[in-house]
């Protein structure tokens, strides 16, 4: 009896028992909120010294906000468009303004667009790190889509490094 406990023991260090578990559990990486506070922050810069007023949100890799700035020129509507681009951008694991292309009136996944909280708008990008979608960032208030697409994209560069290690 002896040498069988010693051989479970033995057994359990060498992590065996940890092999059944990892096939029951999911590791999941998400952004820091300093850092999506940093993606936001490096975002509205860009903007701004674009001579654009807007908000910009940043979601977790599950669509949940965690942070939110508007500077203080931008519209009424643009904090809830932000999100709503950003949530976008992460739920379809692409960025807003192919999904405003490829769900246009007329292509064959227009019905998209009728999905709850969408926004098919330029301005939403995934965040990624390590080829794993961690967030998502997305702006409103710039003259068109593609200029919050823009600004967005400087905000991820701006964290990409920290996330890549």
């Amino acid at each position: 009896m002896r040498k069988i406990v010693l051989a479970v023991v033995v057994l359990m260090a060498s992590g065996y028992g940890a092999a059944a578990q990892d096939e029951s559990l999911v590791t999941l990486k998400v952004m820091a909120p300093e850092t999506a506070l940093k993606l936001a922050q490096a975002t509205l810069k860009d903007c701004r010294d674009r001579g654009y007023q807007v908000a910009v949100a940043v979601v977790d890799r599950f669509g949940n906000l965690q942070v939110t700035l508007r500077d203080r020129f931008a519209g009424a509507h643009t904090p809830e468009t932000a999100r709503r681009k950003a949530w976008t951008a992460v739920s379809f694991r692409t960025d807003t303004l192919s999904m405003s292309e490829f769900t246009a009136a007329g292509k064959e996944a227009s019905g998209v667009r009728f999905v709850d909280q969408a926004m098919m708008v330029g301005g939403g990008v995934p965040v990624s790190a390590a080829g794993s979608i961690v967030g998502g960032v997305g702006v409103s208030g710039a003259p068109g889509g593609a200029a919050d697409d823009e600004c967005a994209r400087v905000g991820v560069a701006a964290v990409q490094e920290a996330l890549d290690f």
